[in-house]
């Protein structure tokens, strides 16, 4: 009988052991979901950000500022704009 005790007292420990063990982990885990997903929220909101910038850089406005000011483009208009034809004699000719 004090064996069947000695027993049954050991694999009340064991499960005991065992569920705070299991408690632990669970926490464990549900508090690396919770860092996991605020991650994710923070990302996603860093995404968002990220493409309304890309828009506000592209607008047609700021692109045509940069080409004159940075490269110094301008403008195509038929005053500078050079015609190529080819001449079967002497290969292209430039007017």
């Amino acid at each position: 009988m004090l064996r069947v005790n000695l027993l049954l007292l050991l694999a009340v420990m064991v499960s005991a052991i065992f569920l705070v063990h299991t408690q632990y982990e669970s926490r464990r885990l549900f508090t690396e979901l919770d860092r996991a997903e605020t991650e994710s929220r923070r990302l996603a909101t860093d995404q968002l950000r990220l493409q309304v910038e890309k828009r506000a850089q592209a607008t047609p406005q700021r692109i045509e500022t940069l080409a004159r000011d940075k490269l110094q483009m301008k403008q195509a208009s038929p005053a500078i704009t050079q015609y190529v034809q080819e001449s079967s004699a002497q290969g292209a000719v430039v007017q």
